[in-house]
């Protein structure tokens, strides 16, 4: 199995827990005289069976990351942690930005000549073009890890 195939299984397995727990508490009371729309006793060990799946599989994802060799990028998990540093640093500026920018502000600029007028702190266009950057960075990081979840075997 590729580790993209256990990546997407391991999505579908947090899919169906985040499902039966939902149907477990639906069906964790009922009232006096009905009967309830599912068993929950029997919900909650099928969800006790796909977590111990989903156990697993994590466990191998996390060996294949930490055992996989990207070159430049270190290990997968080194790539997947400077893709994640990344997002982050993209947010941070973008909110920056627009922040400076006055973009979420209501009636920016002033009315009368007796109001005060709100400077930027921060160079705009500077932070924008930064953004830029990061997200051309995380895109191209992105598309090595998503080459390489699809080459590399998952392993045991």
């Amino acid at each position: 199995m590729k580790l993209a195939e256990a990546l997407a299984e391991r999505a579908e397995a947090m899919r169906r827990v985040e499902q039966l727990r939902s149907r477990v508490v639906g069906s964790a009371r009922y009232q006096e005289g009905e009967t309830p729309a599912e068993d929950a006793a029997l919900l909650l060990a099928e969800a006790g069976e796909v977590l111990d799946t989903l156990e697993t599989l994590m466990a191998r994802i996390n060996r294949t990351n930490s055992a996989v060799d990207m070159g430049a990028d270190g290990t997968l998990t080194d790539a997947l942690a400077r893709r994640d540093v990344l997002r982050l640093r993209h947010s941070v500026v973008t909110a920056a930005a627009d922040a400076a920018a006055g973009t979420s502000e209501r009636g920016y600029g002033r009315q009368l000549r007796s109001e005060l007028m709100t400077l930027s702190a921060l160079p705009v266009a500077g932070l924008r073009s930064r953004a830029d950057a990061l997200a051309r960075d995380i895109r191209e990081i992105d598309v090595r890890i998503q080459r390489t979840n699809w080459e590399v075997d998952l392993r045991d």
